[in-house]
Parts: structure tokens; C-alpha cells; sequence
């Protein structure tokens, strides 16, 4: 059987500062999301973004914890959580608390994080950050998945600690590890439940993805267990219209970070069936999910997409 890929969108949970994010109007694109029948919705998540402008933004878990209490089926996650900058322990707290109030519709994306002065300011040593992600890592599955947990994780001294209730989701919510560098492949291969990439093409995704597999198959782990995503840009509309915006938006509102393969040349452009023709490539990679950055989060567009884009996606 053809495995079936499934279509989530991205919150624009940020505003670059005069604006700020109105955090009525998310939970309200939200059920509307959720009206429109994506599977899953995905925040981002900072705590300091920025300086001239700076980019305020609303706690990712704590716009989830207000949207899982006024939606009832859409999926809900995070893309990505910046782990490291997390204590662990209180991390499981919310999370359990959170696929609770969910009724177990909780997703996680976690990475390792890439902006320095964010963590000077959170007292967290940047350089630090792969063995720290690494570590909170552990601390959260051995919380979320043992009934009773005793060790040292660093400076994290569990003796005989018990995070009840579990989260609803049994062993836990999926967890998909973001990032690129081998490191991380291997990180998304054996510490997590798959990989959540941004701004792929298919050719990259398709390239990385099997490095993902292969550090599974070698951890002893079956790879065809792992989930897979990638965030994609998307405009819908005569691309002799809309090439001009999306490409200056993708230059001025998003970071591409010189040692990945993230790129505006995966932003998905055109008419519904150009956009088809362009998504199928991704899909033939046989990706578990995709996540649509829609173009300045317009309306017209998350309801074009769900209209006119996804329909014939699954008709195909």
C-alpha cells in the first residue's frame, strides 16, 4: 500500500516589530485551519528574535496549549522547539499537559537552535548546544515513556522521579529532530522519530533523507518506522504575478543558513496545477508530510491551498 502524505500549514505565531502577533487572530486561523481540513498546524518557536528589527513573538507552547483548548482535530506542533534552551524537566510538564488538553494531537519538532545571542541571554552555552540537545533529549524520554526515573543527566539529578499523568499518546508525541549536518541526521535517526526539515527542494530532501535512513538501519533502528517533513513555501496565482512578491518576501522575512540546503528555490509558485505538478516531486520521495509556509500567511492563500492544491494532491 502507497503511503499517503499528509498536508499540515504553519502559524505565523511572529510579526516583525512596529506589529506584534495578535494572538485572537491566530487561535482564530487556527479553526479555520482547521475548517479547511489540514492535518496539522505548526508554530515556530523563539524566545528572543532580533534586534533592529527585532521579531516579537508569541511562547509556541503556550499559543498551543490556547489552540488544542478551541480546536478539536487538528494535529498541533511545534517547528521547530529550540530544546536547548529548555529546562527538561519542566519541558515534560508542559508537554504531557499539553497532548492532555489536546486529547493527544501533539507533535514536536525540536533542533538545536542557531542564534547566539538568544542563548547569551537565556544563561545557555551556545557552543554547548549539540551535547545539551543530546542530554535534554534523554531526560525527556526517559520522563515521558519510564514510570520511574532515577540518575544523573548532568545537572538534572532524578531520584526516583514520576512525570504523571503520561501524555495520552503512548509511548509519547512523535518527535521529529530538525537540523543538517550529519550530526543531526544521525540525532533524527536513532534519538527521535524522524526528521522535520525547512526549505528543502526534493532533490535535497531526497539526499539527506536516505543519510537519515542509512544511520538508522546502521543504529540497528528500521527506518521505515521514522517520520518524515519539510516545510515548503507556497504561492498560489499566475506566476508571472506572484514570482515577483513571494521571492522578495523569501529574501527579506527568512534566514537560509549557509551550511544546509534550505533555499527559496523550494518555494512552490504558479497556477493550482503548476503547484500540483511542482508538490508531486516531494511527494514521490514518499515524505510523510508537508508543511505549507504560506505566502505572508495570507487567508486567500491557506484556502486556496486547501481548495484547490490539496484536493487534486490526493486525487492524484
Amino acid at each position: 500500500m502507497a503511503k499517503t502524505t499528509e498536508y499540515g500549514i504553519a502559524l505565523r505565531n511572529f510579526q516583525a516589530y512596529p506589529d506584534v502577533p495578535d494572538p485572537q487572530q491566530l487561535i482564530k486561523f487556527a479553526q479555520r485551519a482547521e475548517e479547511l481540513g489540514y492535518e496539522s498546524l505548526w508554530v515556530w518557536d523563539h524566545i528572543l528574535l532580533g534586534v533592529d528589527p527585532c521579531f516579537p513573538i508569541i511562547d509556541s507552547l503556550t499559543l498551543l496549549s490556547a489552540v488544542a483548548a478551541t480546536t478539536k482535530t487538528i494535529k498541533l506542533g511545534t517547528g521547530i522547539l529550540v530544546l536547548p534552551l529548555r529546562n527538561p524537566v519542566t519541558l515534560a510538564k508542559q508537554l504531557t499537559s499539553i497532548d492532555h488538553i489536546s486529547n493527544g494531537r501533539l507533535m514536536l519538532g525540536m533542533a538545536a537552535g542557531w542564534y547566539k545571542r538568544e542563548f547569551d541571554a537565556v544563561g545557555v552555552d551556545f557552543h554547548k548546544r549539540g551535547d545539551i540537545m543530546d542530554l535534554n533529549l534523554d531526560v525527556l524520554n526517559s520522563l515521558l515513556t519510564e514510570d520511574w526515573v532515577t540518575g544523573e543527566f548532568g545537572p538534572y539529578n532524578l531520584r526516583e522521579a514520576r512525570m504523571f499523568p503520561k501524555s495520552v499518546q503512548q509511548p509519547r508525541p512523535p518527535l521529529l529532530i530538525g537540523g543538517y549536518v550529519d550530526r543531526v541526521l544521525k540525532r533524527a535517526a536513532l534519538k527521535g522519530d524522524g526528521w522535520l526539515t525547512y526549505f528543502y527542494t526534493a532533490e535535497s530532501f531526497i539526499a539527506d533523507w536516505t543519510k537519515v535512513c542509512n544511520f538508522a538501519e546502521e543504529g540497528g533502528k528500521d527506518p521505515s518506522t521514522l517520520i518524515s517533513a519539510n516545510q515548503l513555501p507556497i504561492v498560489v496565482g499566475p506566476r508571472a504575478k506572484v514570482e515577483g512578491p513571494m521571492n522578495e518576501w523569501l529574501r527579506t522575512e527568512w534566514d537560509f543558513a549557509k551550511w544546509s540546503k534550505s533555499t527559496p528555490d523550494s518555494a512552490i509558485m504558479g497556477t493550482p496545477e503548476e503547484c500540483v505538478e511542482q508538490i508531486q516531486a516531494h511527494i514521490a520521495t514518499g515524505i510523510d508530510r508537508i508543511i505549507f509556509v504560506p505566502y505572508r500567511y495570507e487567508m486567500e492563500q491557506v484556502e486556496a491551498i486547501a481548495q484547490e492544491i490539496v484536493p487534486r494532491l490526493k486525487a492524484s
